[in-house]
């Protein structure tokens, strides 16, 4: 489970959003909910958390001045504003602390999905999972092609951690500084697949996921996992699967 702990003055709207994360997600969970900045610090001098999630003009200390305090003692802990003010000074000074998302309220449901993805990714990551196995050093490395195997690794780290982005050929080839062409080459070579196909499975991987995680409607399934069209995503889905996304929600009991 992912520990989050909750920073927010108004008693109602942190239920809410403890609500909203019990309905969204059921690999979070709320460890701890703070009505300040000093109560929140108070509580992570004592304790551990994975995330924060924080709203930003509050009485004592207020957010900016939270996440500030939370940087200098955990320069990699995963931080979430969720405000009422949308005034680009605030966005702009949470920016600079690495926030990795800044939600209106009211909250978006689709957003805020999004947002603890970007958050389950990042902790993935830190944790090791999806990282190249043991036997995939330096030595292999440079045994198949060190930069051109860096490079497919970054290709695919970005695919799995933005299913719901632009991947086109051209966007993916800027990324990592590639011709086009000779990228699509380059990833079938390393990795013996299609670089659509490879898209096309991370972009399904995270519809199960939404799928038996939250209640989501299917168009907004569709819309995190890259799809714009739901009729085609319901398409590719069964093409995958087998099933249609309603059958596998349903088989999967949510």
């Amino acid at each position: 489970m992912i520990k989050v702990l909750l920073v927010e003055d108004e008693e109602v709207i942190r239920s809410g959003i403890r609500t909203l994360i019990g309905q969204l997600s059921d690999d979070f969970v709320v460890v701890k909910e703070a009505a300040h900045g000093r109560e929140a610090l108070d509580y992570l001098s004592r304790n551990v958390a994975d995330a924060v999630i924080t709203d930003i003009r509050m009485r004592e200390m207020d957010g900016l001045q939270l996440i500030g305090k939370i940087r200098e003692r955990y320069e990699d802990m995963p931080l979430l504003i969720i405000s009422g003010y949308s005034d680009f000074i605030y966005a702009q000074k949470a920016l600079r602390h690495g926030v990795l998302d800044y939600l209106l309220k009211p909250i978006d449901r689709t957003a805020f999905v999004s947002a603890l993805d970007k958050i389950r990714q990042l902790l993935l990551k830190r944790s090791g999972i999806g990282q190249a196995p043991a036997d995939e050093g330096p030595q292999a490395e440079s045994q198949t092609g060190g930069d051109g195997r860096r490079l497919i690794r970054k290709v695919k780290e970005y695919i799995n951690g933005h299913p719901e982005g632009d991947l086109r050929l051209q966007t993916l080839a800027e990324y990592v500084h590639l011709n086009p062409a000779y990228l699509s080459q380059l990833f079938k070579q390393e990795t013996g697949t299609n670089l659509s196909d490879f898209i096309t499975e991370a972009r399904i991987q995270r519809a199960k996921h939404l799928l038996t995680h939250t209640d989501l409607k299917i168009y907004d399934v569709a819309r995190l996992s890259g799809y714009q069209s739901p009729k085609h995503f319901m398409l590719v889905f069964k093409q995958q699967v087998g099933r249609t996304p309603g059958s596998f929600r349903d088989e999967s009991g949510i």
